[in-house]
């Protein structure tokens, strides 16, 4: 007999730091956290390894070339609930220091400002989640777990 398998939702997420500052973009005709910061991110489809897909969401999404050798993991976190059935995601967090081209918005569409902040004062308006988890990393937790999306 043939079961169906609990099954996880893969993100990936990206960190462009430079000069301590990190790279964000604020969300906008998403349906999901419009108006609120957040990384470079997107999900991991199937058929392709996370550094590549996370390479593929950069220059989608801020028109950069990274190279998949070059990104650093840093960070995994798990949460089992957005509050709908069948939301449990486990979210793979990559560094880079390394790129080619200037982030900018290349996604406005989806986005309504993509622009440097310091690492040491994020801005307001940001995911809980994603803000959280910059703090982790920046304490050097490379693990996070989440029974519900913070707020």
């Amino acid at each position: 007999m043939i079961r169906d398998r609990f099954k996880l939702i893969p993100a990936v997420y990206l960190m462009l730091i430079k000069n301590d500052k990190i790279f964000l973009l604020r969300r906008a005709n998403t349906g999901y956290q419009d108006g609120k910061y957040s990384l470079i991110a997107g999900h991991v489809d199937g058929d392709e390894l996370a550094t590549h897909e996370m390479a593929r969401e950069a220059k989608e999404e801020a028109g950069v070339v990274v190279n998949p050798e070059d990104l650093e993991f840093v960070h995994v976190a798990h949460r089992l609930s957005r509050n709908q059935p069948g939301q449990e995601r486990i979210d793979l967090f990559f560094k880079a220091t390394t790129w080619e081209g200037e982030p900018h918005n290349a996604e406005p569409d989806k986005c309504d400002d993509a622009s440097w902040h310091p690492l040491n004062d994020l801005p307001e308006s940001m995911l809980p989640f994603v803000r959280r988890v910059i703090e982790d990393v920046q304490a050097d937790k490379s693990y996070s777990e989440y029974l519900v999306e913070p707020n």
